[in-house]
């Protein structure tokens, strides 16, 4: 199958499952911190249980009980199966509708043998993330492309999967204000300043579907590497930071590509005690909540302070300043 294939079959296979797997929610517009944020309002997932470790966080072992995301696959998800073929290697891959959607057409890109969620995204699945971002830009959808890495990510799952949500023609609110940042300098990571969190930008150019994937993965890897290098050069400045790999969350557009570095996977307001677990869509702009008294604990509290309080403090001025000064030493 081909990128195009899974976006065209993907509205009718959607209508078929959905009364399986969509879960009604009611979305509430929300000003903070300059973004307009979505909060979306799902009831239902009160009742979903979460796998949590001795510390509270999301259990992401490495060795699942029973792993989600292997065949026989639900026949009711299947989309199909991608292959990107670079030279001799290939890279396979399945799509799978999310057996919980909360927006229609939210779907899965899913490495076909295990990967764990805490590796980094590689140059395949950068490109044949692009390629569907991509195909689905042609066939006039917008899509958004998600990647929870690590156990402070918001993960739910152990094996590795990028994941697909359906947008507004403009996007999610923090692509609005990336696009309005005004760059002194193209082709170079950058930070969006009035978020009150450390955030890593890298604005992309213009790319071509007809590029080879060894093409794609040189316009694509270079950048998504520069920025995973600020994530752990973030994570560095903070002496108290969790031992062991970062947890970082992305957000990938045609447009962006966006890395936010993760000390907690969830914040706790402390009038309340309520637990608000944030993964990359809350970055992106839109957050969930369970139950109305935790939306109005969440915009009591602040989104820009829940979105801090899981992320960690800005360093881009130090970043830029250390950059500078290598190149003047060089």
């Amino acid at each position: 199958m081909q990128p195009s294939d899974i976006i065209s079959a993907l509205p009718e296979k959607f209508k078929n499952a959905s009364e399986q797997i969509f879960v009604p929610s009611l979305v509430y517009e929300h000003q903070d911190s300059g973004l307009e944020f979505q909060l979306r309002l799902c009831t239902a997932l009160q009742k979903k249980p979460v796998d949590r470790d001795a510390t509270g966080r999301l259990s992401l072992s490495s060795e699942p009980k029973k792993d989600p995301f292997a065949p026989p696959y639900a026949p009711h998800l299947f989309l199909g199966e991608l292959s990107l073929q670079d030279g001799d290697d290939a890279s396979d891959y399945v799509v799978l509708l999310n057996g919980c959607s909360l927006t229609p057409h939210h779907f899965l890109l899913v490495t076909k043998e295990f990967s764990p969620q805490t590796s980094p995204l590689l140059p395949q699945d950068l490109v044949q993330t692009y390629l569907l971002l991509l195909a689905a830009r042609q066939a006039n959808k917008h899509f958004i492309a998600f990647y929870n890495c690590g156990p402070n990510s918001g993960a739910s799952q152990p094996h590795k999967h990028v994941q697909f949500i359906e947008v507004d023609n403009d996007g999610p609110p923090i692509e609005k204000i990336a696009r309005k940042t005004v760059l002194e300098v193209s082709g170079k990571p950058f930070a969006i300043s009035s978020l009150p969190y450390a955030n890593h930008v890298f604005r992309l150019p213009p790319l071509s579907g007809n590029l080879s994937v060894g093409e794609l993965s040189q316009a694509l890897f270079p950048p998504f590497l520069s920025l995973l290098d600020l994530v752990i050069s973030t994570v560095r400045h903070d002496p108290d930071y969790p031992s062991g790999s970062p947890s970082y969350n992305v957000i990938f557009t045609l447009e962006h590509m966006h890395l936010i570095p993760r000390r907690h996977e969830a914040y706790k307001i402390e009038e309340t005690q309520q637990q608000i677990s944030v993964n990359s869509l809350g970055f992106a702009g839109m957050l969930l909540a369970k139950s109305e008294s935790e939306l109005e604990a969440m915009k009591k509290e602040g989104i820009g302070k829940i979105l801090r309080g899981v992320g960690l403090k800005s360093v881009h001025e130090l970043q830029v300043a250390g950059t500078s000064l290598e190149a003047l030493e060089s």
